[in-house]
């Protein structure tokens, strides 16, 4: 079990919060900021997204898979609310000029993995890994309170695309770390308590791991459709935070033409490693 750790509050003192370093996006965007750090791939979700170059984590002749942004559409879809939403599958077709074929999804604010094929063909032979469930899918999140137990699997059946008949619908969690910070988020206590966890949906229901930790109430910090008011508007307020704390960030298959194990691991994107860094949890050590 890892020790839980409880920050100074001089840490926490309001003017010491530690902040992401934004800097004007260099066009003809007023008024408007982006992250550019190393790799320049995060943005605040609400904000409309200049052309801009997807980071590639793996690619071959046959597949390619990006760090998706948080606040990136997949694919163009009817409940986008945008005037001119863009999407990881047009951004990524521009970007190496051909046709891609996305094999999954990842929802519009979680950041991550994200796998395309590069034919029709390719993405055939994919599927039928992930209705075998041979699909690897590992996600960080960072939630309200202390988890029950170390390592647990939530199985809690969930209604399809949230009316209708229950599914089965199960997700393995491992406690990575803890935090308790001496600032209130509630008026019941004076301070507050997080946990880092890391993910593994061994079913694919839509937005499983956010309804399952809601269910437990750790609500994932950040989720303003199954999240806690209070908990996103405390985030907002003490650390400029306006994403979801949900992150892809590993994918494991094997290959369907090589035979060959693949994975793939994408790095955090700046506003989750900001509160990694302000909740003094280190990823070396995790």
């Amino acid at each position: 079990m890892k020790a839980r750790k409880v920050l100074d509050p001089v840490l926490f003192s309001r003017n010491k919060i530690p902040r992401c370093f934004l800097l004007p996006f260099e066009g003809k965007v007023s008024g408007v900021f982006f992250y550019f750090q190393d790799p320049p791939y995060s943005f605040p979700a609400t904000l409309k997204i200049p052309s801009m170059l997807l980071p590639v984590l793996f690619e071959d002749d046959d597949y390619i898979a990006i760090n998706k942004p948080s606040g990136l559409l997949v694919h163009k879809t009817k409940i986008a609310k945008d005037d001119n939403p863009q999407f990881a599958l047009q951004l990524l077709r521009d970007q190496i000029g051909q046709k891609v074929y996305p094999l999954h999804r990842i929802d519009r604010p979680t950041s991550g993995v994200l796998l395309f094929s590069k034919s029709a063909a390719a993405a055939t032979l994919f599927q039928s890994q992930f209705t075998a469930k041979e699909i690897e899918k590992s996600y960080l999140a960072v939630v309200r309170g202390y988890m029950p137990a170390d390592h647990a699997v939530i199985d809690h059946p969930l209604k399809k695309e949230l009316i209708g008949d229950l599914q089965e619908a199960k997700t393995e969690y491992w406690k990575l770390a803890e935090v308790e910070i001496p600032m209130a988020s509630s008026s019941k206590y004076p301070s507050s308590r997080y946990s880092l966890i890391r993910l593994y949906p061994h079913t694919g229901r839509m937005h499983q791991l956010r309804r399952h930790m809601a269910h437990s109430r750790n609500y994932i910090i950040g989720d303003t459709t199954h999240g806690q008011n209070k908990q996103n508007t405390f985030f907002r307020e003490n650390f400029d935070m306006n994403n979801l704390l949900l992150h892809a960030c590993k994918l494991g298959f094997i290959h369907p033409l090589n035979q060959g194990k693949v994975e793939i691991n994408a790095p955090l994107p700046p506003h989750f490693s900001t509160i990694m860094e302000a909740f003094g949890w280190d990823m070396e050590g995790i």
